[in-house]
């Protein structure tokens, strides 16, 4: 199996603890995701409730042709107002590992996603990945960076004067 690997990096103009409070909680995450993809958490998670080490995730998901797939994570490291890792234990992927890191910055928080995949089916699944599903990563992570952008601001505006 190959493995593939993307990387994302966005500064936000919040507080560390701000950015920590949203990312870590699992229902913030459909906030964030592009509406045509349908997804919806369907463990029994109250809005309230944070990521621990061990927590099961389940969702629906449409990631093409509005067929919906299950998926399951499992959140297994959380270093509080740090990073947190999630890993797929069911789902549309061979292999999911997903590494989300805070730093706190002058005027904000940089926030960094690092992506670990693998597909299923050999020679298909990396053909798959090159012709569709990497850019289809790549989507989700430009409309959470604008989402994200809507929600806290933007970074650039918001340092200028400093």
């Amino acid at each position: 199996m190959k493995a593939f690997h993307l990387k994302f990096s966005q500064f936000l103009p919040i507080s560390l603890p701000e950015a920590w409070d949203f990312f870590s909680s699992p229902m913030n995450l459909a906030k964030i995701t592009p509406k045509e993809m349908a997804f919806t958490v369907t463990s029994p998670i109250q809005a309230d409730e944070k990521m621990y080490p061990g927590m099961i995730i389940t969702y629906k998901v449409s990631p093409v042709a509005g067929i919906k797939l299950n998926w399951m994570t499992e959140i297994t490291q959380v270093s509080d107002q740090k990073y947190f890792i999630d890993e797929q234990r069911f789902g549309p992927y061979k292999f999911w590992h997903h590494q989300h890191h805070f730093r706190a910055v002058p005027g904000g928080v940089e926030m960094t996603d690092i992506l670990t995949y693998g597909l299923p089916m050999g020679i298909f699944g990396n053909i798959a990945n090159s012709v569709f599903v990497a850019r289809k990563l790549q989507h989700i992570f430009n409309f959470r960076k604008q989402k994200t952008i809507e929600l806290f601001g933007d970074y650039t505006t918001a340092t200028a004067g400093t």
